[in-house]
């Protein structure tokens, strides 16, 4: 084994300690004591590839988004028109994903909803090619359907947002379980589309 090689799978080593201890705890209740003592890694050897437990959580934060993103974009179908049936694929896309990948779960919903304050900034850079694939495919559904005159797509798009953040809060302060976040969010974005009141039969 080279030393590039070698360089690689200790910082994967370090990743995957730090993906456990974030997991677990969250950001404010995490311990490098704790994940070397796990892992059985100097606190050296850490803090030569990250200067900060936050440079460590970022680098956990950048794996999640980039893994979920191009996940997602592997499971969306560009053939499929039909806006419901898109929906569904993709919110299935996310479910399948942090089902396979429990690990995430916490520092994505950490990172979406209770961000620490002082790297508010640095998240939302690393979360920026999964917030434009949320709005290319909200976008996407929404070209696909015909709005109310009075209302652009723009103000559709900023709508939903205005819906995710009232679902995130809820669910956060209800301490609501990361399935049903989902559940929220999905459910959100199909009252968002095509409303509450059954439409069949009204003049």
């Amino acid at each position: 084994m080279n030393r590039e090689e070698k360089n690689q799978q200790t910082l994967r080593k370090i990743l995957d300690g730090a993906l456990a201890e974030f997991s677990a705890q969250g950001y404010g209740g995490s311990s490098l004591n704790r994940l070397c003592a796990a892992r059985d890694i100097s606190k050296g050897i850490v803090y030569h590839y990250f200067d900060t437990k936050d440079a460590l959580f970022l680098a956990c934060v950048e794996e999640c988004f980039r893994r979920l993103t191009d996940f997602i974009r592997t499971r969306m179908t560009p053939e499929q028109e039909n806006p419901e049936a898109r929906l569904e694929q993709y919110f299935d896309a996310r479910w399948t994903f942090f089902r396979e990948h429990p690990v995430y779960q916490r520092i994505f919903c950490e990172a979406v909803m209770t961000p620490p304050a002082h790297l508010s900034g640095e998240i939302r850079q690393r979360r920026q090619d999964f917030d434009a694939l949320n709005t290319e495919i909200l976008e996407g559904l929404l070209a696909s359907v015909p709005l109310r005159p009075d209302i652009t797509r723009e103000e559709a798009a900023d709508a939903f947002r205005l819906f995710q953040d009232f679902v995130n809060a809820r669910c956060h302060t209800a301490e609501t379980d990361f399935a049903a976040r989902e559940r929220g969010c999905r459910q959100a974005l199909n009252i968002l589309l095509y409303g509450i009141i059954e439409r069949r039969g009204l003049c």
